[in-house]
């Protein structure tokens, strides 16, 4: 499958490798057309890795994936133009961090609206799946990396494009019984807002390599 990532930070970074390394080809796409993060990234991932820009990555995805910093999503997506994101799904991991109240990790939107909700209305054609933004980079691709039954959460208003995304989290190493459907788009407001207890618990734990187990 071609899948274009969105975003050339950690997050996009450790995407993009293992969407690489399961036999997907990956386009890389940033504000530029020769980022230098992103060009160093396909040239170590290998041949089936590229690199563009927003709007190039998201032209040659099947399936887009936003990695992006939250504050900036929006610009983002309509750079990647209209056209070229319509129809397609778009599993979001971003968070609506507000970059000028760091380290406190305060929230650009919470309680009654989320980042996932907002990009769903700007841009109603895009099947937008909220997943992966409650866990550290590597955990998202290498769940295997934590022991016992922990979760990936995911949301959104298309089932199609859930079904989808749980077959793309089965490649990373998700089984299906972990992987939490907490229902239409809004419930991204939960997600995001967990932001605030990860940063509480990663100060305390002393690592990013954690998630949550659900007992019932």
């Amino acid at each position: 499958m071609r899948i274009g990532v969105l975003g050339t930070g950690t997050v996009g970074h450790a995407v993009g490798t293992r969407l690489v390394d399961l036999g997907h080809e990956v386009r890389m796409g940033s504000r530029t057309a020769a980022n230098p993060a992103a060009v160093a990234w396909a040239q170590k991932a290998g041949s089936s890795a590229s690199f563009g820009t927003f709007r190039d990555a998201a032209e040659f995805g099947e399936v887009l994936v936003n990695c992006t910093v939250g504050a900036h999503s929006v610009e983002v997506l309509t750079a990647a133009g209209v056209e070229h994101t319509a129809g397609k799904l778009l599993i979001d991991i971003s968070n609506p961090i507000d970059l000028g109240e760091l380290p406190s990790f305060a929230l650009l939107v919470c309680n009654t609206d989320s980042l996932g909700e907002r990009i769903q209305l700007m841009f109603p054609a895009v099947r937008v799946v909220k997943a992966l933004n409650t866990i550290n980079a590597d955990v998202m691709v290498q769940p295997e990396l934590l022991p016992g039954d922990h979760v990936v959460f995911i949301c959104g208003n298309d089932p199609a494009a859930k079904v989808q995304t749980v077959e793309l989290l089965g490649e990373f190493g998700w089984p299906a019984e972990r992987v939490v459907d907490l229902g239409d788009i809004s419930a991204a407001r939960a997600t995001e807002m967990y932001l605030t207890l990860w940063v509480r618990l990663y100060g305390v734990l002393g690592t990013a390599h954690f998630n949550v187990a659900i007992s019932r």
